[in-house]
């Protein structure tokens, strides 16, 4: 087995999907992604779990990465248990039962001048 990268506990503090878009769908449809990369030899089951500041939580999405495998998966797409309301703020949490590495990205195309946005996720180690 080789020697997986990345943390079972990720945070994002930060999330937020527009409700309209400028420009050709899919590809500049406004949206939040999380990229999700599995260098371990093992699916990764990962949970995310969606928090707001003015209501209770919704989750878990249950999503599977396989095996040394990467998965770009857009928020807007999420619809069980619920679709992810757009124009409100949310933070996710993300849990897996084997290390992944999480990246945070957001395209903004509310505007013809588009705007995209990409950093790392908060790991946790607990």
């Amino acid at each position: 087995m080789n020697n997986p990268i990345g943390q079972t506990r990720w945070a994002i503090a930060e999330g937020y999907i527009p409700a309209y878009s400028n420009g050709p769908e899919p590809q500049f449809t406004s949206h939040e992604t999380a990229c999700l990369l599995n260098t371990s030899d093992q699916d990764a089951h990962v949970e995310i779990t969606i928090y707001f500041s003015d209501r209770e939580p919704i989750g878990p999405y249950r999503i599977t990465v396989p095996a040394r495998r990467t998965k770009h998966l857009r928020f807007n797409d999420l619809t069980d248990p619920e679709p992810i309301p757009r124009d409100t703020d949310y933070a996710s949490v993300i849990e897996s039962d084997v290390p992944i590495v999480v990246q945070h990205t957001r395209l903004d195309s509310r505007q013809s001048e588009n705007a995209l946005l990409s950093t790392i996720a908060y790991a946790s180690s607990h």
